[in-house]
């Protein structure tokens, strides 16, 4: 039965339910909810699918924590965050977890006469600029690995994303991981108590805006919006120690050196890789595994869905700066599909 597609977050255009085949009888809709960090790329991947399949994909973009409440309430058919749950919180919530695509988060400045990719920061640099350690542009440590780039006399203002979030999740992961000062106080997590004197903004897109409109300012941001809202991105010294900069190049050299575990996780942050861009991380997709009848259809459309965008869905992804899951990866997931059982206890997934 054709369900209405539920009313989106406002932050969603209207185009993301996209106009279904006319060879198609009816049209299936699929309600999803949870991290902003790829609000777009679903949009371009629910307009595909809608075309294909007649899945329709209505997106409420909030944050990572919203997914897996969403997903554990059922009161969506999916949820999305960047924060794998563990195999007893999987169990305990009768979810399965799967990812849909890598995602890279940005460093980005506003500086006078500094530009795009000119700024070379070494990890350690990075977590005490965020510490608020380093507090002037000018600082030696940020000079020694910028020779004749001019560094103004300006106090650093980091920005804070201060709502629950995926993207803090992700940069804090990597900021413990190459600096034990950021270990051992602030840690990683969606919420992070941040240190006083920066800026604080909400939303991936405040973020942007904050840094945007504030001289002085670093912040990290996802490369859709960075991309958008024409941010000035730096270069970071990944862990083989090579100044690198943003881009598909970087971010799937991440993605190929990802470690994989039986759980269908992938840990691609600060890999081992003279190529590879350091913060990169997978978005997870959490499906209820015993859905309700009413709630079979949509589940079943679900797994259609994302079939059909690793199957076809790969251009879209690398033309918005994200980097698809590798076949055998996309092999290991469909099976993983079948633990998805309906009332009568049956597998829904076939194919």
């Amino acid at each position: 039965m054709r369900r209405r597609t539920l009313l989106m977050n406002s932050l969603l255009a209207p185009s993301v339910l996209a106009a279904t085949s006319p060879a198609l009888a009816q049209t299936l809709a699929v309600q999803g909810a949870g991290t902003s960090f790829l609000r777009n790329f679903y949009m371009r991947w629910g307009q595909g699918a809608a075309a294909a399949t007649g899945i329709e994909l209505a997106y409420e973009a909030a944050s990572s924590d919203a997914g897996i409440a969403r997903a554990t309430d059922r009161s969506v058919d999916f949820g999305a965050c960047e924060t794998p749950l563990s195999s007893g919180r999987l169990r305990e919530r009768a979810l399965v977890q799967f990812p849909s695509v890598f995602g890279a988060m940005v460093v980005a400045v506003n500086l006078p006469e500094v530009q795009q990719d000119q700024l070379r920061l070494a990890p350690d640099v990075l977590a005490d600029l965020f510490l608020g350690k380093i507090s002037k542009w000018n600082d030696p440590r940020v000079a020694e690995h910028n020779p004749g780039l001019r560094l103004p006399d300006m106090a650093v203002v980091p920005i804070y994303r201060t709502d629950p979030a995926g993207t803090n999740y992700v940069l804090t992961v990597y900021l413990s991981r190459v600096s034990e000062a950021w270990a051992d106080g602030l840690g990683a997590g969606t919420v992070v108590r941040w240190p006083e004197g920066g800026k604080n903004a909400a939303g991936i897109a405040g973020v942007a805006k904050a840094i945007k409109e504030t001289p002085g300012a670093i912040g990290c941001s996802n490369t859709f919006t960075a991309k958008a809202q024409g941010l000035v991105t730096v270069q970071l010294r990944n862990r083989a120690g090579h100044f690198v900069k943003p881009g598909m190049a970087s971010f799937a050299a991440a993605a190929a050196r990802a470690e994989w575990t039986p759980r269908n996780t992938a840990d691609a942050i600060d890999v081992d890789d003279p190529a590879a861009w350091p913060i990169v991380s997978p978005t997870y997709i959490l499906l209820p595994a015993d859905p309700t009848a009413q709630r079979v259809a949509a589940s079943l459309g679900t797994m259609k869905l994302f079939d059909w965008a690793y199957r076809s869905g790969g251009d879209a992804a690398r033309e918005l700066g994200y980097v698809p899951l590798p076949e055998a990866a996309q092999a290991s997931i469909r099976e993983s599909w079948r633990a998805v059982r309906g009332p009568d206890g049956k597998a829904i997934w076939e194919a």
